[in-house]
């Protein structure tokens, strides 16, 4: 048996097959913007699945998700009533995003409690899970793209900037600047931000990140213990398994 598995996020909509046992090789990937029905069924096309379990932060396309599959296969959204492995100890569960529960249910079979994931997206979160396990609440700040992509937006002379690792902490030129401000600069943001959680969660936590910008900012983060690409999608697989069934 597969399942179909949908993590809706801002700014793109990714795609996978799972099984009981791991995630299978199809994948897919959508920008959110571009999600419809055409779009959905041309992506699909050929791909066979027994359910669906979606991670949506996008209710406009969540209903377009749950128009195109409630008549075709078991659809099932995660929220915080889903069955994630764990416990929720925060005082309005129904405010946690899917995206950041199904990080939650992936991190406890993949690497382990307590743990920090960081989730390098449109905004970055910082999901802390205790030992217990539960999930304890966290960090939302902008993306790092949402940061950059700003100055370009409000100053006259400032350009859009490609992210890549700058070659030296001073900058030689507009560009090289921005990268700095934005890499390095943002990676003190994630420091200082793993360090106030540090003092409040017991126990060494396993470090995750994840995101589209993960890999570029752990380069300079040596507290981040892996950069792990699939631990949402993987998440909601686990979901899948507790609501279909193995």
């Amino acid at each position: 048996m597969s399942w179909l598995l949908i993590d809706n996020s801002n700014t793109r909509t990714k795609f996978a097959l799972g099984s009981a046992e791991h995630l299978l090789t199809w994948r897919g990937v959508l920008a959110t913007r571009d999600l419809s029905s055409d779009t959905l069924k041309q992506l699909l096309e050929g791909v066979s699945f027994k359910a669906v379990v979606i991670g949506s932060v996008v209710p406009a396309k969540a209903v377009i998700l749950q128009e195109f599959f409630q008549d075709q296969v078991p659809v099932h959204f995660l929220d915080f009533n889903s069955p994630i492995g764990m416990g929720i100890d925060y005082p309005e569960p129904s405010q946690i995003g899917a995206d950041r529960l199904a990080n939650a249910a992936g991190v406890l079979s993949r690497h382990g409690v307590p743990a920090i994931i960081i989730d390098f997206g449109t905004a970055v979160t910082f999901d802390v899970i205790s030992s217990a396990p539960a999930y304890c609440g966290g960090v939302i700040a902008p993306g790092l793209g949402a940061m950059s992509d700003y100055l370009a937006r409000k100053t006259a002379l400032l350009p859009k900037i490609e992210l890549e690792e700058p070659p030296s902490a001073i900058g030689k030129s507009t560009i090289h600047a921005m990268l700095v401000g934005a890499v390095i600069g943002y990676r003190g943001l994630v420091k200082e931000i793993l360090l106030q959680l540090g003092k409040e969660l017991d126990g060494s936590p396993q470090i995750i990140a994840t995101g589209g910008d993960a890999a570029l900012i752990a380069q300079g983060v040596p507290e981040i213990h892996a950069v792990d690409p699939d631990i949402t999608l993987d998440g909601l697989r686990q979901v899948a398994a507790r609501v279909f069934g193995m």
